[in-house]
């Protein structure tokens, strides 16, 4: 063998042995992960609660209940889905359990200035386990403090919001989860 194929073949099986291990998609919530349970049928529930317009894009957010069949165990939570001009931008579920902590920190963004930090920017925002962002920044204490969502998950840009927008979203948010809570309630 030619010292140029030992070469080859050796630096093959380095590259070989420092390939990374297989990626497998993991579901980032309890939700998604209960609707791709196999071997079961499993019902999906879905009932849109309203959307916010913010020029060309679409807000859309959506309570959910998933219920196994073979055992009558169910999941909850809700979807937020963002779609420009009739074409789905993004979706991102949300854990029911997720959802109060959501609710005050939308409360929490809703009413924030310029005293959370002594500096002349911030960014304060919350994630859920989706990749689901929302939060509140500014660039200058003289600029007013702006808001958005984004989808942290596939690192896309930012959906920049008025506080118009901002409590709008947050009513369909609140409404979503007492609905939850009512049919948490009477299943």
């Amino acid at each position: 063998m030619s010292r140029f194929s030992a070469v080859l073949l050796a630096a093959c099986g380095l590259l070989t042995s420092a390939a990374p291990a297989q990626v497998t998609n993991v579901l980032p919530t309890k939700l998604e992960a209960f609707e791709a349970q196999t071997g079961t049928i499993i019902i999906k529930g879905t009932g849109e609660i309203g959307s916010v317009a913010v020029g060309a894009l679409t807000i859309t957010v959506s309570s959910k209940e998933s219920m196994d069949v073979g055992t009558g165990r169910k999941e909850y939570g809700m979807a937020i889905e963002v779609a420009a001009d009739n074409q789905q931008g993004w979706k991102r579920v949300v854990d029911y359990e997720e959802m109060a902590s959501l609710v005050n920190s939308l409360n929490y963004l809703s009413r924030i200035n310029y005293n959370v930090t002594t500096l002349p920017t911030f960014v304060a925002g919350h994630a859920t386990a989706s990749g689901f962002r929302v939060g509140a920044f500014t660039s200058q204490r003289r600029s007013s403090i702006q808001f958005f969502l984004e989808d942290k998950s596939v690192n896309g840009g930012r959906i920049l919001l008025t506080s118009d927008h901002l409590a709008r979203f947050q009513l369909l948010v609140e409404q979503t989860k007492k609905n939850l809570d009512l049919l948490r309630v009477t299943n």
